[in-house]
């Protein structure tokens, strides 16, 4: 079973390395999108790996369909130009300094976690789904809520600026 679980270790990776390759490197957004849409895919198969189901179908509901869907409206209201500033290719230097963003992070964090090593590995206090639910819906109601609020005030502003623009461009209100 073991060996079962590096594969798909393996495999998850793979597809959350390849989906965040096509979503950084494409010059489609649409594509950039799919991009994403495999990457948190992926993650949602590390949580299955983790042994977490809850936390895996909340990936799926929440990111994979909320959020993505809420990405892809946006890019479909706004139009792009073609020979606009983000067409240009970039520079060697902002490649370099995008990959000694990305490096920087990663190897001090890599070099923490080898020099200061856990005195001991606490076990995780199991947490049922009903704790979750009470929780997010006692003490942390109003956050919660408020998250969705304002997930809906930045959709409804986005389709409101489309809808000016759209206005002006087709010769105003009649």
């Amino acid at each position: 079973m073991e060996v079962l679980a590096k594969i798909a270790f393996g495999v998850y990776t793979l597809v959350i390395l390849g989906g965040a390759v096509l979503a950084v490197s494409s010059s489609s957004l649409v594509r950039a999108l799919i991009g994403l849409i495999t990457t948190l895919v992926g993650v949602a198969g590390m949580y299955l790996l983790l042994a977490t189901p809850f936390m895996a179908f909340m990936q799926l509901l929440i990111y994979v369909g909320a959020v993505s869907v809420l990405i892809f409206f946006a890019v479909m209201l706004t139009r792009a130009e073609k020979g606009g500033d983000e067409s240009d290719k970039a520079p060697m230097k902002r490649y370099l300094y995008g990959l000694a963003a990305t490096m920087a992070p990663a190897a001090l964090l890599g070099w923490l976690v080898l020099t200061r090593p856990a005195a001991s590995v606490a076990v995780p206090v199991e947490v049922t789904i009903k704790q979750l639910g009470d929780g997010l819906l006692g003490s942390y109601f109003l956050p919660f809520e408020l998250i969705s609020v304002i997930l809906m005030v930045a959709m409804s502003g986005a389709v409101l600026l489309v809808w000016e623009k759209r206005g002006q461009k087709n010769g105003g209100d009649k």
